[in-house]
C-alpha cells in the first residue's frame, strides 16, 4: 500500500475543510465519539474481592495490562470463572476496545478473539464501536497525542487523571466516512508496528548474542582461529596506572566554563563506548585548584560512585571528577580489552560496592581485579570482533529509531488526512 503526500494536483481535486478539530478532508467528519460508540465502565471495585482471585483463571484487564495497543494479562490478575460469569456484562468481547481510565491517558487495545471473554477491570472501560467506526481506527485516534492531551485536558482528576464516560462521549474525532478508508489507516499503522516490533526482536537477539561472544571470548572459552597457548590471570593493578580526578568548588565561577573537558558520571552514562563530550568544562584555574588532573587519549574512565562500573575511553584529553577512576593501560593491555573486560563484569561490580549513604567502589578495590589476560594480538583480535557487534547493534538501534520516528509522523498525518492512502 503506497503512502503519499496530497501532490497539487491531488489537493485540487481533494479538498480540505477547517473543523474544531483542525484542517480535514472535505469528506471527512469531526463528531463525537459518543455518536459513533457505547461505553460501559468496569466494575466498581466492591464487586471483586481477594478470595476471588486465582491462579490460572480470567485474566482481569487493568491499565496496565494495555501496552503499546496490546493487551498483556499479568498471571496475578485473574479471577474464577464463578465469578467472572457473576460479572457477565463487565467481560471483553471480540472488536471492542478496553481503554485505562486511570494514570496514564492512551493505553488502549482492540480485543482479540484470544481475549474474548476476559474481564474489564475496574480502572478501564470498554468502549463498543457502531458499524460506522472501525474499532481499530478508532484505537488509533483514542492513542494519538493530540486526542491524549484532549482527554488529558478534560478529565477528571489532580493526582490522576481520571477518565469517565462523559469525557469519552464527548470527545470529538476527525474520521473518513468511509470504513474502507479507515481500515487502511489502521493496517497501515499496525504495519508500522510489525516493522518496530520485529526490528526490537532482531535487537534484542543481537544484543543476545554479543553477551554471549563477550562472556567466551574476554575468558578464552572460545578462541579465535590463529591463536594459541595459555593466558595468564594479572591483577589490574599490575598492568595498569589508576588515579581518581577532582572538583573545583562551584562558588567560584572562574574555575569553570573553561576549555577543559571535565567528566561526571552523567557524562559516562550519556556517552558509551567513546567519549569525548562533556556537560561542564574547567578553566585552567580549576585544573589547578582541585585533584582533578589530565587524562590521556586512551584513558578508560571508570565510574565508582552511583552508577557503579560504567565506563567510557576518552577520546581526547580530559579531566573528571573524584567519582571516576582514570586507568591508563600498560603496554601489556589494550584499553578497549580493558573497557569490555569491565563492562562483562559490570554485575558482580554492583554487588561489591562499600556501603555508606550510597554503594561505592575504591581505588585500592579496582586495582585488586583479577583478568585472564592473552598476548597484546589475539586481545586486538578479539576487540575488533565485539567492535563489529557494537557496529551492528548500533546500526539497528539507529534503524529502530527512525523507525519509531516515522511510525509517529505518520499517526499524526493519517490520522488528521494530510496524507491520503492510495
Amino acid at each position: 500500500m503506497e503512502v503519499r503526500e496530497p501532490s497539487a494536483k491531488y489537493l485540487a481535486r481533494a479538498a480540505y475543510k477547517q473543523t474544531e478539530v483542525g484542517v480535514i478532508p472535505e469528506e471527512w467528519k469531526a463528531e463525537k465519539l459518543g455518536e459513533h460508540a457505547t461505553f460501559r465502565t468496569g466494575p466498581f471495585g466492591s464487586a471483586l474481592h481477594q478470595s476471588d482471585y486465582v491462579d490460572g483463571g480470567v485474566p482481569v484487564i487493568n491499565p496496565m495490562q494495555l501496552i503499546d495497543g496490546k493487551i498483556v494479562p499479568t498471571p496475578s490478575m485473574s479471577i474464577s470463572e464463578v465469578t467472572a460469569r457473576r460479572l457477565s456484562d463487565f467481560r471483553l468481547v471480540e472488536n471492542e476496545i478496553v481503554i485505562g481510565r486511570r494514570g496514564d491517558m492512551g493505553r488502549c487495545a482492540v480485543v482479540q478473539p484470544a481475549h474474548s471473554g476476559w474481564l474489564c477491570g475496574t480502572g478501564s472501560m470498554i468502549i463498543r464501536c457502531k458499524g460506522s467506526l472501525n474499532a481499530s481506527f478508532a484505537q488509533r485516534v483514542l492513542s494519538s497525542p493530540q486526542v491524549i492531551a484532549e482527554i488529558e485536558n478534560t478529565s477528571v482528576g489532580t493526582t490522576m487523571i481520571n477518565l469517565n464516560q462523559g469525557t469519552l462521549r464527548d470527545l470529538l474525532i476527525p474520521t473518513p466516512s468511509s470504513v474502507t478508508e479507515q481500515q487502511a489507516i489502521a493496517k497501515a499503522l499496525s504495519d508500522a508496528d510489525a516493522l518496530i516490533e520485529a526490528l526490537e526482536q532482531f535487537l534484542a537477539k543481537k544484543r543476545q548474542i554479543k553477551q554471549g561472544a563477550t562472556q567466551e571470548l574476554l575468558t578464552g572459552q572460545r578462541r579465535l582461529p590463529g591463536f594459541a597457548g595459555e593466558w595468564e590471570v594479572k591483577r589490574l593493578g599490575s598492568i595498569a596506572e589508576m588515579s581518581s580526578g577532582g572538583t573545583p568548588t562551584s562558588s567560584n565561577s572562574a574555575f569553570y566554563d573553561g576549555p577543559i573537558r571535565w567528566v561526571a558520571i552523567a557524562d559516562i552514562t550519556k556517552a558509551g563506548k567513546y567519549i569525548e563530550a562533556t556537560e561542564r568544562n574547567l578553566s585552567e584555574d580549576g585544573l589547578a585548584n582541585c585533584a582533578a588532573k589530565m587524562f590521556p587519549i586512551g584513558t578508560v574512565l571508570y565510574a565508582m560512585y552511583a552508577s557503579l562500573g560504567e565506563c567510557s575511553i576518552a577520546k581526547v584529553p580530559l579531566s573528571s571528577s573524584q567519582a571516576i577512576l582514570g586507568i591508563q593501560a600498560k603496554a601489556a593491555l589494550s584499553s578497549e580489552f580493558l573497557y569490555y573486560f569491565l563492562q562483562s563484569i559490570k554485575p558482580q561490580v554492583r554487588g561489591m560496592g562499600q556501603q555508606g549513604t550510597q554503594a561505592n567502589l575504591n581505588k585500592g578495590m579496582v586495582q585488586d581485579f583479577q583478568l585472564r589476560l592473552p598476548p597484546i594480538d589475539e586481545q586486538s583480535a578479539i576487540v575488533t570482533v565485539l567492535s563489529d557487534m557494537d557496529a551492528d547493534i548500533a546500526a539497528l538501534e539507529a534503524k529502530l529509531a527512525k523507525a519509531r520516528q516515522l511510525k509517529q509522523g505518520m499517526m499524526t498525518e493519517l490520522l488528521t488526512g494530510r496524507i491520503r492512502l492510495v
